[in-house]
């Protein structure tokens, strides 16, 4: 079940990027980045310290994530144009049903 805010963003990043034309590229997110370190993105979930974290939530299993099953990494609307780790994770997870 995907929640309205998921709909949302999905359908916001998605849009944005079928108007500009631009194809998502295989840059992976830095823990760094700024949008990343506001979403307390860690590229290796089991060492993530952040509070809402539970195991076994990780970008692969997360109802953003755009990777194929399986995949090390993919794409995510929440950081356009660059790759999550399948074994990351970042406060904006939401468990896909």
């Amino acid at each position: 079940m995907t929640t309205r805010r998921v709909f949302m963003m999905q359908s916001v990043v998605g849009a944005s990027a079928l108007a500009s034309g631009v194809a998502m590229a295989a840059t992976p997110v830095a823990e760094t980045d700024a949008n990343a370190k506001a979403l307390g993105y860690s590229s290796d979930a089991t060492k993530s310290k952040h509070a809402k974290y539970k195991a076994p939530a990780a970008c692969g299993n997360c109802a953003l994530f755009q990777g194929k099953a399986g995949a090390a990494s993919g794409g995510c609307p929440l950081f356009a144009g660059k790759e999550v780790s399948a074994k990351g994770w970042c406060s904006a997870y939401a468990k896909k049903a």
